[in-house]
């Protein structure tokens, strides 16, 4: 019997809508368990309660201290902030503004969107410069120099030093990123200043990479 109770209980209690937008940028935005728990619960109540701490506290099961915690979080990352408004009688009260949280999203998705795109037209520069369809494995080798942060300048310069010997596969384009990153070279540019240096005997360190010989 008392099972039965809990069950419909379960079933009749309010649930809390998690956005997708959350789960994708929660890393990103540097939050923990704790603060991602405290922004859901604001996103669903949209300010539609009053910024009653106990109350939080009791609903998410939280200690006093995970609630300090979350909230300072929340507040450092400016994903919300707490605002002093009168309510009808003329007595003010506190609530939570997340208007700032919305706004970051919409940053990071135009971002996302953005660099979508470029990463397009790498593909087909790509595909452009190898006369055929990269692979699967070849897309996820170039999503992952990307998420090695190497710049998207660099990787079409190793394209094109490729391409200039010849050479039109991953590997070897690879191996140049490599070399470069050794080497300091972190964006075209520095590829300029190393080659000026070598011209004028300024840098030792430097030397022209014998790419197709390469063991």
């Amino acid at each position: 019997m008392l099972k039965k109770l809990l069950m419909d209980e379960i079933k009749i209690e309010n649930h809390y809508t998690v956005p997708k937008y959350l789960l994708v940028y929660a890393k990103s935005l540097g939050l923990d368990m704790n603060s991602c728990f405290l922004l859901i619960y604001f996103l669903n109540h949209k300010n539609k309660d009053l910024f009653d701490y106990k109350k939080i506290i009791k609903c998410l099961n939280f200690t006093e201290k995970d609630f300090l915690d979350a909230i300072s979080l929340l507040k450092d990352k400016r994903l919300l902030a707490i605002q002093m408004e009168k309510n009808e009688s003329g007595i003010l009260e506190e609530r939570v503004d997340i208007s700032s949280f919305y706004e970051i999203i919409f940053s990071k998705m135009m971002e996302d969107e953005d660099n979508e795109t470029d990463n397009s037209q790498m593909y087909d520069m790509f595909e452009r410069e190898f006369g055929r369809t990269l692979s699967p494995m070849e897309y996820e080798i170039i999503n992952g120099w990307l998420e090695s942060n190497i710049k998207r300048e660099l990787i079409l310069a190793a394209l094109k030093e490729a391409v200039f010997n010849g050479v039109s596969n991953l590997r070897y384009i690879d191996k140049i990123l490599y070399e470069w990153n050794k080497r300091g070279i972190k964006s075209p540019d520095d590829i300029l200043k190393k080659e000026k240096q070598e011209e004028d005997g300024k840098d030792s360190n430097c030397y022209e990479y014998d790419w197709l010989n390469e063991e």
